[in-house]
């Protein structure tokens, strides 16, 4: 039988605990709530078959603070973090009134689930000499799987690793709380099949019409992970791609982020060079994107953040050293692309204090945009923390502004949301290009406000641009001359 299909007996007991779960559809668990997780649970809650929901979609995430508020979120039909994609919340309302989607802290909901999605952050350790992965969160993962699920229950892990993970941590891992039970190590069917999530506008689409990779740790758990993918995404004008292993699968995830983050580190170097000669880098970048092998060409700013390009070119050199006993492989490029996007934000500080006569101190600047992109409200690994870390090391005075974004955990403070007056700052600095920030009436704003404005992401648009040099104001901007 199918697994898809599949109801064990003690499915049918007289007494249910788990009465919220419609148990005549699959069970699918997504194991972590949190960017991937909800969306992921939303995206499997919409897939119909015959125009009715073909899921039962439980949220799973740990009875701490962080996770019962996300559990909350989804069962309340709300999406745990603010966001830009009104597609996405289009299609919780829909989960949430169909029903058949809601979200529990309990662990032993893995007993019904057909199919588990393992989401669950995987941190480096930066404090080491050299960088490392506690595999702790997600082996305590696996113990709560291997405890309680059923013969046959697919489990596909989303989570980037270092590759090896599947085939030397999480296989083993799930086996040992199986034999535990008296299952044979083998009887789950194991999968990796890693997601291309993209918060902001196009959250919902990059699930659900996007290309996926995958693999088993059998042919069996591809079959199994090819059929459930198929009824989640669109594969008809989205193939999925099948690799040979695991491993594969995982070292397709990291390589796609590595390269990603050095053609980013490697354009830092021609922004320098545009700014100092007097060119714009950005219509250059777009003459050449013209030709279709350019297409995907990157360009500076103000810095790389968020959870996946910060740490995952680093995984490579982490399964080496860790899972593979092959500490001679080195990757150096991937290390120096982290390294110099990690030190982009004070690229534009450095400009700012030119700027502002050679010193930062007693300055008050604001800083408009603090999550890691547009139209995302997550400040994990933003550029911008390191801006204003170092800026206030300084004896600067930042304050934040962010149309998403209220409170930033990581540095412990509010944001404000309302544009403040442009005149109770000594320089503005422009970091993402958010539809907020490219619709500011700069003429209006800035009046005879005396402010440094500073463009470190491409952010100002022509009009805008224009308006400043009507004003008679100078622009500082990353990748341009100030001529620009």
């Amino acid at each position: 039988m199918n697994h898809l299909a599949r109801k064990t007996a003690d499915h049918k007991t007289a007494y249910d605990p788990w009465p919220r779960v419609d148990r005549s559809r699959p069970v699918v668990c997504v194991q972590g709530l949190g960017f991937v997780g909800s969306a992921m649970s939303i995206a499997i809650a919409n897939a119909q078959r015959d125009g009715r929901p073909r899921y039962s979609v439980v949220g799973v995430d740990l009875p701490n603070e962080a996770g019962r508020h996300r559990v909350s979120c989804i069962d309340r039909g709300e999406m745990p973090f603010p966001g830009g994609d009104p597609e996405l919340d289009a299609a919780l309302a829909r989960a949430h009134e169909a029903g058949n989607l809601t979200a529990t802290d309990d662990p032993d909901i893995f007993s019904i689930a057909d199919v588990v999605l393992v989401d669950i952050n995987l941190d480096i350790d930066w404090s080491a000499p050299e960088p490392i992965v506690h595999f702790g969160p997600l082996q305590r993962a696996m113990d709560d799987l291997g405890a309680r699920l059923q013969p046959g229950t697919l489990v596909i892990v989303e989570t980037t690793v270092p590759p090896g993970t599947c085939e030397r941590v999480v296989a083993p891992r799930l086996a040992a709380g199986l034999e535990k039970r008296g299952l044979p190590p083998d009887a789950i069917l194991l999968a990796h099949s890693y997601e291309r999530v993209m918060p902001g506008a196009q959250y919902y689409e990059s699930i659900v019409n996007y290309w996926r990779v995958y693999a088993g740790m059998t042919p069996e758990a591809a079959d199994a992970c090819e059929r459930f993918l198929g009824t989640v995404i669109n594969v008809r004008d989205y193939p999925l791609t099948r690799l040979g292993s695991t491993t594969a699968s995982e070292t397709a995830k990291v390589l796609e982020n590595a390269y990603r983050a050095m053609t980013i580190a490697y354009m830092e170097e021609w922004g320098r060079f545009a700014e100092a000669v007097g060119i714009d880098l950005f219509e250059i970048v777009a003459a050449i994107r013209k030709r279709p092998t350019h297409a995907n060409m990157r360009q500076p700013g103000f810095g790389v953040g968020g959870y996946c390009l910060t740490k995952d070119p680093l995984f490579g050199a982490v399964a080496a050293r860790t899972l593979f006993d092959r500490p001679d492989l080195a990757f150096p490029f991937s290390a120096a692309a982290v390294q110099t996007n990690g030190a982009m934000p004070l690229v534009a500080l450095d400009k700012l204090r030119h700027r502002l006569g050679g010193s930062l101190s007693g300055r008050r600047i604001l800083l408009l945009g603090v999550s890691y992109r547009e139209d995302v409200g997550d400040t994990r690994y933003s550029p911008s923390q390191v801006f204003v870390e170092a800026a206030e090391g300084e004896g600067a005075d930042v304050v934040g502004h962010d149309p998403l974004v209220t409170v930033w955990p990581e540095l412990a403070r509010g944001v404000v949301n309302d544009l403040p007056d442009a005149g109770n700052f000594d320089a503005v600095v422009f970091t993402q290009p958010s539809r907020f920030y490219r619709g500011i009436d700069l003429a209006a704003w800035l009046k005879d406000a005396d402010v440094a404005v500073i463009d470190a992401n491409n952010v100002l648009t022509d009009a805008q641009r224009r308006q400043l040099r009507d004003m008679g104001r100078s622009l500082t901007s990353i990748g341009r001359g100030d001529a620009c």
